[in-house]
């Protein structure tokens, strides 16, 4: 298993734009049904700050790439954003689901 996680900080005055975009590739995600996949966005308590958790399973390449709003969605991150998002890739050590 594969999980990342996404820090962006976005400029305020974008934020109504970001959340757009969140909505319009979260469509494409339930359009598609991808198997395989977990994608999470959240938006921090400052309001500008956003986390991204993608969760893929063992022997699953990351099909975001091939939608094209997922191209918009980074696209427009490009714009929006006050700094580079901060990508990390983290190794399960341990899961339990309740």
């Amino acid at each position: 298993m594969i999980i990342m996680t996404i820090r962006t900080q976005v400029r305020p005055e974008h934020a109504a734009e970001v959340e757009s975009a969140v909505g319009g590739f979260f469509a494409a995600l339930r359009r598609e049904e991808l198997a395989g996949i977990r994608y999470t966005s959240c938006r921090l308590a400052d309001g500008i700050t956003y986390l991204t958790l993608l969760e893929l399973a063992d022997g699953v390449e990351n099909p975001l790439p091939t939608l094209p709003e997922f191209a918009v969605f980074q696209d427009g991150i490009r714009r929006w954003a006050a700094a580079p998002p901060v990508a990390e890739r983290w190794s399960v050590v341990a899961r339990y689901e309740g």
